[in-house]
């Protein structure tokens, strides 16, 4: 007989649905002390809405929670992490103009007031020793937020998350935005709960990740409860299979070793210096072509991407695209030379998450839409419907509001959004961060079908086997130079990469 007091949190029975969406459906789920359980599914199989309904930023149609042996029903996420539980989001947690101080102590001013006023000087003191303990000694809690990269924010939600002593922490697609340093920091706390005896729920979709941190995973799919692995079982394959239902081929980038593309040039850059990030920087993209740009977090390839779409605005040097190499000063230059932009952060830079996914994929798309200057109904519905089902997006309806899908089908929407406008110039910027492996396969695919096309593709990624799997020729930065370019031909292998990157 299992002692109940090992037991830290019990799921009972949970229902939830959106719409006609029904994201949640009878679930059942125990975690025990000192177990790092896993939770994986395909996107929209309903993890984030049930691991949203455990830190009580959701709240369930029916069923019952217990934590710590007695029952719980938080009405918010404040509420959860006042209970014991702490979850990251996969997408931004933080708040622009706020400090790192205040953004880590938002919701929770007790420990840092004195006769009800928050002390401004105790909070920093306060949030740079947290910000310590898990090694982020170079993020300033003074400073504004703002001042930080994504990554940086997302050690700071950890920090967040953490200066509660929660009894249990959630993960949901936390380790997608960190390089490999942030990822060690996440390690280390996850063995720290373990060894404490609580409790860790660990969203990924990096299944080697979850095979070497977890205890258990469990497999969701289409809301629902599919089955466990424990220990030896927790296998590659098993987990695959168990999340769609079906076999999936093994490997699903590339077969081809060979580069292919055309001798057109159709995107120049040329000698770009941006303050200390991007130093003379020089490249060309051809017709049909899968361009890789990958090397460490702050390498200088983000920032490459934006300076090559127009969204900031280099020191030197200039951009040029199309066949009559256009100057790009401005996002606006980029699109007019049928270029597209898909941007690491989504929620932020990529959608209106409010509105609904008609019009987030519509937007580009209204002059190819237009018939002396009247738009239909009909013919939106139709281009609309059309990238719906290309990308297997899954949603209630095309009017549902972006905000309610999940992480990676909001990602397809994005897509969808460049497809649907026919953009012949395509600028990814970590294309697959927080996809499941079937949509991942459904998004290379996509690529090979844009290059027999003759699109040209640049692909920035912190993946290495998506670089090597996909790409015609890689580029490597470091300290915002190129310190190499690599051909398909000649073998792409992770050492060259790496060695090339460090």
């Amino acid at each position: 007989m299992k002692d109940e007091k090992e037991v830290i949190v019990s799921v009972k029975g949970m229902n939830k649905t959106f719409v006609s969406t029904r994201a949640v459906v009878d679930m059942h789920l125990e975690i025990r002390q000192g177990e790092v359980r896993g939770l994986i599914g395909e996107n929209g199989s309903g993890k984030s809405t049930l691991s949203s309904m455990i830190a009580g930023s959701l709240n369930p149609d029916s069923g019952e929670m217990w934590f710590l042996g007695k029952i719980y029903s938080p009405k918010s996420s404040v509420e959860g992490q006042n209970a014991g539980i702490a979850m990251m989001i996969q997408e931004a947690g933080t708040i622009n103009g706020l400090s790192v101080a205040e953004n880590i102590f938002m919701g929770n001013h007790g420990e840092v007031s004195t006769a009800g006023f928050v002390s401004k000087r105790k909070m920093i003191n306060q949030s740079r020793k947290i910000l310590e303990l898990i090694g982020a000694t170079e993020v300033m809690p003074e400073k504004i937020i703002d001042e930080y990269s994504f990554e940086d924010r997302k050690l700071i939600e950890i920090a967040k998350a953490l200066h509660g002593n929660p009894e249990m922490l959630i993960l949901d697609e936390t380790t997608t935005a960190l390089s490999q340093r942030g990822r060690d920091i996440i390690y280390k706390i996850i063995e720290k709960m373990k060894t404490e005896r609580k409790a860790v729920l660990f969203i990924s979709h990096d299944l080697e990740e979850l095979r070497k941190v977890c205890d258990s995973v469990t497999i969701m799919r289409d809301g629902e409860y599919v089955s466990t692995l424990k220990g030896k079982d927790i296998r590659i394959d098993t987990m695959r299979q168990l999340m769609v239902g079906r076999e999936l081929k093994e490997h699903y980038y590339r077969t081809d070793q060979k580069a292919q593309y055309g001798d057109e040039v159709v995107l120049s850059v040329e000698n770009v210096s941006l303050d200390s990030r991007l130093q003379e920087v020089s490249l060309e993209l051809h017709k049909g072509e899968i361009l890789g740009i990958g090397g460490l977090t702050n390498c200088g390839m983000h920032d490459l991407g934006k300076v090559i779409y127009g969204l900031t605005k280099p020191d030197s040097g200039e951009v040029r695209a199309g066949k009559k190499r256009k100057l790009i000063k401005h996002a606006y230059d980029a699109t007019a030379c049928n270029m597209g932009y898909i941007p690491k952060d989504r929620e932020k830079e990529g959608l209106m998450t409010t509105s609904s996914v008609s019009d987030n994929i519509v937007i580009m798309s209204y002059e190819k839409l237009k018939r002396k200057m009247l738009i239909s109904r009909k013919s939106e519905r139709g281009l609309v419907n059309e990238q719906v089902k290309k990308l297997r997006i899954k949603l209630a309806s095309i009017n549902q509001a972006v905000v309610y899908l999940s992480g990676g089908n909001k990602q397809k929407v994005v897509i969808g959004k460049w497809t649907a406008n026919d953009a012949q110039i395509i600028l990814m910027d970590c294309p697959t961060r927080g996809i499941d492996i079937g949509a991942k396969s459904a998004i290379y695919d996509l690529m090979e079908e844009f290059k027999k096309e003759g699109r040209s593709m640049i692909m920035i990624s912190e993946e290495l086997s998506e670089l090597i799997g996909m790409a015609d020729r890689v580029i490597i930065m470091k300290d915002g130079r190129i310190s190499a370019t690599l051909m398909r031909d000649e073998g792409l292998e992770e050492q060259k990469l790496i060695k090339s990157m460090i």
